[in-house]
């Protein structure tokens, strides 16, 4: 079997259809297949092209098309041709690998942005330009790939004479006409001669430029900033200005507070580049972001302010890089689309912190996309990036840049915030429990084991145990928010191996109810405060993942187990006896809840005790039953509490029942030996709370860094 030799074409996150239908058109392939390449990858991109053929072999080549791939950096690696387009951020990537390269030109960048490219790629070896796809089968039959001849900028104006030059072609002139029976050369029209004769002479010129420059290239690329006077305005930072050098006592804004009552006054802010968009060689666009809030930045070349070059430098960032913009705040005509800031900084100083790689995993812009743009594109035939579940978390960086992620985990921020300061007004002190324990603290076997220096050991499935223990300790009432381990094989939208868990844990005075009260108050308390104090979080994350507002009561609904199955049965569903609810149950039940009492969020109590932890306490009028709650929102459980038993002897019994050996929570059961209050408390998960509040599908997406039977990274 011969070499692999293969070529790759990208588009990167652009369309340019000419250059996938060039590249996919029989000649092109025949001429690569003449020259020995073996197999073709096509990056289709984002435009409307669709490939004549499935992948498969085609013309003698190997030929694969694909939309989008999170790693182009491999199949640059892989390559031993790549075809690119003037704007993709591969070709610097390329150029970084040694890699032959050819860069189709579009006509209409000829005269900024492919000036701008050719310059910023002067000496550089491998390199050809084709004038548009028309020429690509002849370039890659006549290309020497043993002794490729540098391209050096001249004159901007000379651009198209100068590629040509560096080709050694020209255009193949409108006049042409080829009589019958004359050979190639032959029936060349007076006009297309002069014109000929025209284009050898520029070549000719530009190529004596370009010999005279290539003498003076060891200084090309930074003789320009040398000779711009501004050039300390741009630039990027030296490492040992960031590390922690001095002290400068600069004012930074944040991005979020500029606003046209700042007009005309000087600020300096940090963040990422989002987008930066090239007008011209005299104007650019830059769009910075910093957590939520973005603003747009304008470069306008002007005397003694900004020059060319740093307008050059501002178009050669990459997105996501980290930059420093010092500017005056200006406030346009119209209304900016795009941006959270409704004003501009005309910008006197950038500086770039960090550059980001240029061809990122996934695009901040594609995460970003909802299910109406989604649908919006599909009727009107465009194709769009969709970023699944999968990627965003196997580079959940990037994907927590996204503004509904920052909404969520602002909105999870909050919750925690409300939970501690309600439950401290309520006289509940905050504790932390161990993680690592003797055996397992809800029952069953879902626990992660482990070996703790030579004895068996378990990570905690929840507090329960210790915060009882807290109680017994005279703590009177206790709160927790700490991680919570879950070794169960759930591979659902609501289940994780590790999540926050909310608990609390507080003394009886008479009823279990006391409990209920609290769960009532404090998460209407906190439901009432996110609608209040995060309506911009709430609006970024029903942007993208659009919900209802969540219905709920002032005094929170509460039915009993058996009215609430009583309900199901009068809707036809069938229910287990004394059985515990599963997830369409309790979906049904949420609706039917919904429809009787406008509200999405409930409480179930009195649930059989067969179904309850070992450490609840049975009812006292019928054994059958328990002194335990439930609570759901969106038809989906959330919480769940009950009053603790505190009897040492009925609490090993009922440990024995449930089949845990009594002997690895000993210590546990003994700390009700020295007198015990009745008590009781409940737990919820962080995630859940988020997840269910804003109507979110998956509890992946309310979870920092998920970890689920099959993820374990990032």
């Amino acid at each position: 079997m011969g070499e692999r030799k293969e070529v790759f074409v990208t588009v990167g996150t652009t369309c340019f259809d000419k250059l996938v239908a060039a590249v996919d058109s029989d000649p092109v392939k025949e001429a690569l297949f003449r020259r020995g390449f073996t197999h073709l990858q096509i990056q289709i991109g984002r435009g409307t092209y669709i490939p004549s053929k499935v992948s498969g072999q085609e013309v003698g080549l190997d030929v694969d098309y694909f939309t989008f791939s999170t790693s182009i950096a491999d199949h640059l690696k892989a390559a031993s041709l790549v075809i690119s387009h003037a704007g993709s951020g591969s070709i610097f990537e390329t150029l970084r690998l040694g890699k032959p390269l050819i860069v189709v030109v579009n006509e209409d960048l000829m005269d900024n942005h492919q000036a701008e490219l050719a310059e910023e790629l002067a000496n550089r070896r491998h390199l050809f330009f084709v004038r548009g796809p028309q020429l690509l089968a002849q370039t890659i039959e006549s290309m020497d790939l043993e002794s490729l001849v540098p391209y050096t900028l001249g004159d901007p104006n000379d651009i198209v004479a100068q590629i040509d030059a560096s080709l050694r072609l020209t255009s193949p002139g409108e006049g042409s006409v080829k009589k019958e029976g004359e050979g190639e050369g032959a029936g060349i029209s007076k006009s297309k001669a002069k014109k000929d004769a025209k284009n050898a002479e520029k070549a000719e010129k530009a190529a004596q430029r370009q010999q005279a420059r290539a003498a003076t290239s060891s200084v090309g690329a930074s003789e320009s900033d040398e000779t711009d006077p501004l050039s300390p305005n741009y630039g990027d930072i030296p490492v040992e200005d960031i590390q922690s050098k001095s002290i400068t006592g600069r004012t930074w804004t944040d991005v979020g507070e500029l606003c046209a009552e700042m007009k005309d006054k000087n600020v300096l802010i940090r963040g990422a580049a989002q987008a930066i968009r090239p007008v011209s060689k005299k104007m650019a666009f830059l769009v910075v972001r910093q957590s939520m809030s973005t603003v747009q930045c304008v470069l306008v070349v002007s005397k003694d302010v900004v020059s060319p070059q740093m307008v050059r430098f501002a178009t050669s960032l990459s997105k996501e890089s980290i930059v420093d913009v010092e500017g005056v705040i200006s406030v346009p005509n119209e209304p900016i689309k795009g941006t959270t800031q409704q004003v501009e900084i005309q910008v006197r100083k950038l500086y770039c912190i960090n550059r980001a790689v240029p061809n990122l995993p996934i695009n901040i812009e594609d995460a970003s996309r909802s299910e109406t743009e989604f649908k919006k594109a599909e009727e009107s035939g465009e194709q769009l990036v969709r970023v699944g579940q999968d990627t965003r978390l196997n580079h959940r960086v990037l994907d927590l840049r996204t503004p509904a992620n920052q909404a969520i985990f602002e909105i999870q921020s909050q919750v925690e915030k409300v939970f501690r300061q309600f439950l401290e007004s309520e006289g509940f002190r905050g504790i932390h429990t161990p993680k690592l324990i003797a055996g397992s603290s809800e029952g069953g076997a879902a626990v992660f084991k482990l070996d703790y220096k030579g004895q068996p050991a378990c990570l905690a499935q929840s507090p329960q145990l210790h915060k009882q223990m807290t109680i017994c300790g005279g703590f009177g009432r206790v709160f927790e928010v700490g991680p919570v381990f879950r070794a169960e094989d759930s591979y659902t939208h609501r289940h994780l191996c590790e999540f926050v868990g909310l608990d609390v844990e507080m003394e009886i005075k008479e009823h279990y109810f006391e409990v209920c009260d609290i769960v009532d108050r404090l998460l209407v308390a906190m439901f009432d405060h996110l609608n209040k104090n995060c309506s911009k979080e709430l609006e970024s994350i029903n942007r993208q993942y659009p919900f209802q507002p969540l219905k709920y009561l002032p005094r929170t609904l509460r039915l009993t187990y058996d009215e609430g199955i009583q309900m199901l049965k009068e809707a036809g569903v069938e229910i287990e006896p004394m059985g515990d609810l599963n997830t369409e149950a309790e979906k049904k039940l949420g609706k039917l809840v919904s429809d009787k009492y406008n509200t999405d969020f409930y409480m179930l109590t009195r649930y059989p005790l067969g179904i309850r932890p070992f450490y609840t306490m049975p009812s006292y009028d019928n054994p059958a039953y328990s002194n335990s709650f439930d609570v759901f929102v969106r038809g989906e459980e959330i919480i769940s509490g009950a009053q603790r038993v505190h009897l040492p002897e009925l609490l090993t019994k009922r440990a024995e029942q449930c089949g845990i050996d009594v002997k690895t929570i000993s210590t546990y059961i003994d700390s009700f030996r020295y007198g015990a209050p009745p008590h009781g408390g409940f737990g919820v998960g962080l995630e859940r709370v988020v997840m269910l509040f804003c109507g979110l599908n998956n509890i992946r997406k309310s979870s920092l860094f998920p970890r689920d039977p099959q993820r374990l990274t990032p």
